[in-house]
């Protein structure tokens, strides 16, 4: 990779700014001062220091995400606070991007990172990739919902007939909680399937994303990058 693209890569400005930085004798590769822009380094075998300061470059990072209401699914926005606002600048800087998408209204596990094929494996209608949601609901849900469910609902606006989903039925009342599991992302998936029994979502929350489980340690708004396991999982999901 070209010096000044890995270095504005991560943070050290454009790569106009990067070169005057070379310019000025700061960027050393294995100790020797580089000055040209041009100039290839593999930041895996080789040492790089900015000002004496070692410098760590990823080609690609994998970030948890427990999402908040209010916060929308997208790399930018300008009238609503974003998922990648959220981030620390030098996460930031690797412009990751959110997996899918959660409505602004919902909360739970969202995947950011800067893999794009990994996440088009993991967004492919044809993996099947599961996702589970807690939801709050505000009517009882009953066995002949969770029968729909299995069968594949027709939704009420567009006639699409979902795919068999799981619904695991935790409490029924005048307000009910549950668990849904489906495996593919339409627009508004979750609340359109309930709307279709008469019912609507109150409360929403994802879970889980394949074998990616939210790590409930985690407050709202808050991230972590992934394991190394929790990585592997969430690669076999799609495989």
């Amino acid at each position: 990779m070209r010096l000044d693209k890995l270095l504005s890569t991560i943070g050290y400005g454009s790569r106009k700014e990067v070169k005057g930085l070379l310019k000025t004798g700061a960027v050393k590769v294995d100790g020797t001062a580089v000055k040209d822009a041009k100039v290839h380094v593999n930041p895996d075998e080789q040492e790089i220091t900015v000002h004496g300061e070692a410098v760590s470059y990823r080609e690609f990072v994998y970030f948890m995400l427990h999402k908040p209401q209010g916060v929308i699914s997208a790399t930018e926005d300008s009238l609503h606070e974003t998922v990648l606002d959220l981030l620390e600048l030098d996460d930031a800087v690797y412009n990751p991007f959110p997996v899918g998408r959660l409505d602004k209204d919902t909360e739970g596990l969202l995947l950011l990172t800067n893999d794009g094929q990994l996440a088009h494996q993991l967004l492919s209608p044809k993996k099947h990739v599961p996702k589970t949601y807690f939801a709050k609901i505000n009517a009882p849900v009953t066995e002949e919902d969770a029968e729909a469910f299995r069968q594949g609902v027709t939704l009420d606006d567009d006639g699409y007939v979902t795919k068999s989903a799981e619904l695991k039925i935790l409490t029924s009342g005048v307000e009910s909680e549950i668990e849904l599991t489906i495996v593919e992302g339409k627009f508004h998936q979750v609340k359109r399937m309930f709307e279709a029994r008469g019912k609507k979502v109150t409360y929403l929350k994802r879970l889980s994303m394949g074998a990616l489980l939210l790590d409930e340690s985690l407050d709202l708004g808050e991230y972590r990058e992934l394991t190394e396991e929790e990585l592997a999982l969430l690669q076999n999901s799609n495989a």
